[in-house]
């Protein structure tokens, strides 16, 4: 919001400079975002009455005015503005006057006729923008021989302030006011506002039909208003240094009064408004064309101003071009009102609008300020329009208006809050200044917030307010007592970055996916999951919480695949939701996908696609990283979208913690996907232990190393036969390694040929043959008696 230092001054006038007191209203919690001069620099313009006009005697659109300007001298000036006339007062820049832009008044010939000076526009003297179609002519009041700048009070300055949205008692002169009174204990020079003598009993039938949107509705007819009137400069002025445009006088003043005290208003033509006004919600298929010009479909949610043919305005956001007041108008219906908040919040948005009244109404505008508003804007137009006020049409639903709020406040919490005590007598007197209604409690006090604090609801808001008026520079710095022995970090855990940076490493790329998924989705991957349904979805297809990251993978997959991204190479880490709101567990989990090709196209790359075995390799890498990988295993399992012949349970010392596998042939069918594709996802907890590395000496003493080729059953797996190789190896073995994996001549049907390669190495001796021998039986032995291993021939 804008206003006008010197339109402050007149309400409360602090011993402050200018950035003396934007220093304090900002640390007042209303920020100033700028200052800035009102005009720009100017001398030597004076007001000056045009006592004579003539034609020019050689152009036709140029006159030559004999001008008075208070020097006891007439001057003679050359002007080409179409709208001077004798008799106006006007601003003069003499000779030697300097005008913005540096640009100097001198004596000058025009086709032949001396001019002594100038006579300006608003645009000449940098008060508006752009170049005026004529000069600027003053009220019958100016004193002629006045300085310009001084009468107009031109040294004076824009303040513009940013405020918070739980103010919106301060987008008004009066507001801002009260705020500097408060700060400076001084009182506040409010305008007498009495109510007028009625001078008619026309009234306007007014009926609520949605009294919960708009409690108040108030309104008055005032007859004989003469449009075409001039708004007075002065109030011109201070609509200008508000940044608001002067339009006519009605709409000028009911601005004036929205600024002055707060109160959005509106003026229909009278004569446009049939049988009654009807506040109600719009009906399906109606439509309104606004001031602006632009037409709009109503919602059957928005709130509007109607009459028997129709909606006349949006209610708290713009009214409609049809209704308004125009230049044939002669009586006017002014109205005010109080619309609730969420009544007109987000309305204006939605339609692509914002105003100052949607704007006001949106933060919460004082209920018991409609009346008081009316009186104001019909003492200003009487003033400037003429007319004759009817009475006042005054519909409130009282169950409906915003109830008073009591709070209470104790003096311990005060102390608490802000780390030192403030006296009775201060608290008592702030608040009492502030305009609440105080009373003495056994704990503290009881406090009435104002009507127009809508933001004042509890006992913080309350002590913010005694720690904003006392001033956040005066309470004490206190450092808290706390206990800062360091905590003991587990050197043994890896961060998460490591298990990021791993996966970029083989090849993936990091997807970040919504925690909300399509319950469709879920279902279809994981049809006995349970997690929590939102209450008010952002859309259908985002309705509830993950249970696991597998549908927002898949999305994923779905969005690269239709834009011909065939090889998609994606890992997530997040939050995974399980069980019921009142018995939620929300687990932490870094999840994978891969489809496509093996390789990067390319000369040297094979055609072959990504199978099970390279997403697990993937993933043994990622485990291995946090230097424990005996402590992972596979098992095979079996999941809902998972396919079953390819589906493994990730264990971490024996706890299940995750799953890998290929999606399920008819889940990928009901997904629609036409290629396969291998996911899996691991807790994270799991995944950031590790364990701390230790250093072993080298053996300076050769390796031995024995190969053995064992037939099994197909359905044996492999990890269980090299459990029973490493229990029989022995303390020495270094290394066990699979190499091969054999079907087919040689090998009986339903077995298969595990060939491993066992090293031993000894840290202080040469191992003879015999030792290894007998390892080497061991294990042959054991495997047999387990498994039925046997040695292949």
């Amino acid at each position: 919001m804008k206003f006008s230092e010197q339109w402050l001054r007149e309400w409360v006038s602090p011993q402050l400079a200018t950035q003396a007191l934007a220093d304090q209203i900002t640390m007042a919690g209303l920020e100033v975002d700028a200052v800035e001069a009102v005009a720009e620099e100017f001398s030597g313009v004076v007001v000056a009455l045009v006592s004579q006009k003539d034609p020019h005697p050689d152009a036709d659109k140029l006159s030559v005015c004999q001008i008075d300007d208070g020097s006891g001298e007439p001057l003679q000036v050359v002007c080409g503005a179409t709208n001077v006339a004798a008799g106006q007062k006007v601003p003069f820049a003499r000779v030697g006057a300097s005008l913005p832009g540096d640009f100097k008044i001198k004596k000058a010939k025009l086709r032949g006729v001396e001019s002594r000076g100038m006579i300006c526009s608003a645009s000449e003297l940098g008060l508006e923008e752009g170049h005026s179609s004529g000069i600027l002519v003053l009220s019958d009041t100016a004193p002629v021989g006045e300085d310009f700048r001084t009468w107009m009070t031109l040294d004076d300055n824009m303040i513009e302030v940013d405020l918070t949205p739980n103010r919106g008692d301060c987008l008004s002169l009066k507001g801002l006011a009260r705020e500097v009174g408060v700060l400076n204990r001084l009182a506040v020079q409010e305008p007498v506002i009495e109510p007028l003598e009625v001078a008619h009993d026309e009234r306007f039938a007014i009926r609520v039909s949605d009294p919960e949107r708009c409690p108040r509705y108030i309104g008055r007819v005032i007859k004989g208003v003469d449009v075409g009137a001039t708004t007075p400069l002065w109030m011109v002025e201070r609509l200008r240094r508000s940044g608001i445009r002067s339009i006519d006088p009605v709409v000028d003043v009911t601005n004036y009064v929205m600024l002055e005290l707060g109160q959005p208003m509106h003026a229909f033509d009278l004569a446009n408004l049939h049988e009654a006004i009807d506040v109600r919600l719009a009906r399906q298929g109606e439509r309104l064309v606004l001031l602006d010009g632009q037409e709009i479909a109503l919602r059957d949610n928005t709130l509007v101003i109607a009459d028997r043919r129709g909606p006349l305005a949006i209610a708290g956001v713009m009214g409609g071009e049809h209704s308004g007041v125009g230049l044939e108008t002669r009586d006017i219906f002014l109205e005010s009102a109080f619309f609730t908040p969420l009544a007109v919040a987000g309305q204006a948005r939605s339609y692509g609008l914002h105003t100052d009244a949607s704007h006001r109404f949106e933060r919460g505008v004082d209920p018991d300020l409609t009346r008081l508003a009316v009186e104001r804007a019909t003492s200003l137009l009487r003033e400037i329009t003429g007319g004759e006020p009817g009475p006042v049409v005054d519909v409130t639903s009282h169950e409906h208006l915003p109830p008073a709020r009591q709070i209470e406040l104790r003096a311990s919490r005060i102390e608490q809050a802000l780390g030192m005590p403030l006296k009775s007598e201060m608290v008592e007197d702030i608040l009492q200044r502030l305009g609440m209604v105080v009373s003495e409690s056994r704990e503290g006090w009881r406090v009435a917030a104002p009507s127009w604090r809508f933001d004042i609801a509890i006992e913080e808001d309350l002590i913010e307010e005694l720690a904003r008026i006392h001033g956040y520079n005066r309470l004490p710095v206190r450092r808290p007592a706390a206990r800062l022995a360091l905590r003991p970090d587990g050197e043994s855990r890896q961060p998460l970055s490591r298990l990021r940076h791993q996966m970029v490493a083989r090849g993936y790329q990091e997807a970040i996916s919504y925690s909300f998924v399509s319950p469709d989705l879920q279902r279809i991957l994981m049809p006995q999951a349970v997690s929590p349904r939102l209450a008010n979805p952002i859309s259908s297809d985002m309705a509830v919480m993950r249970a696991s990251l597998f549908p927002g993978l898949i999305k994923a997959l779905e969005h690269n695949l239709n834009r011909q991204q065939s090889r998609v190479r994606l890992f997530e880490s997040g939050l995974v939701f399980r069980g019921d709101l009142d018995d939620l567990e929300q687990i932490p989990m870094l999840g994978g996908l891969a489809c496509g090709l093996r390789e990067p196209e390319g000369w040297s790359s094979g055609r072959e696609m990504v199978d099970f075995y390279d997403v697990k390799g993937d993933l043994e890498s990622l485990l291995a990283s946090g230097g424990n990988a005996s402590a992972w295993r596979f098992e095979p399992g079996q999941h809902s979208s998972l396919h079953p012949g390819q589906t493994a349970r990730v264990l971490y010392r024996g706890d299940d913690v995750g799953w890998i596998g290929t999606l399920h042939p008819a889940v990928r069918a009901e997904l629609g996907l036409k290629v396969d594709a291998i996911l899996f996802e691991v807790r994270l907890d799991a995944l950031t232990q590790g364990c701390l590395p230790s250093f072993v000496p080298l053996s300076r003493f050769p390796e031995v190393r024995r190969d053995l080729a064992l037939l099994v059953e197909e359905s044996l797996p492999v990890q269980s036969l090299l459990d029973c190789l490493r229990e029989q190896a022995g303390e020495w073995l270094t290394e066990l390694r699979l190499f091969d994996i054999y079907q087919g001549k040689g090998v009986a049907e339903g077995y298969k040929s595990v060939a491993l390669g066992l090293t031993w190495q000894h840290p202080s001796r040469t191992l003879n043959d015999d030792e290894i021998n007998q390892l080497v039986d061991a294990i042959v032995t054991e495997s047999g008696q387990r498994f039925g291993a046997r040695l292949r021939s």
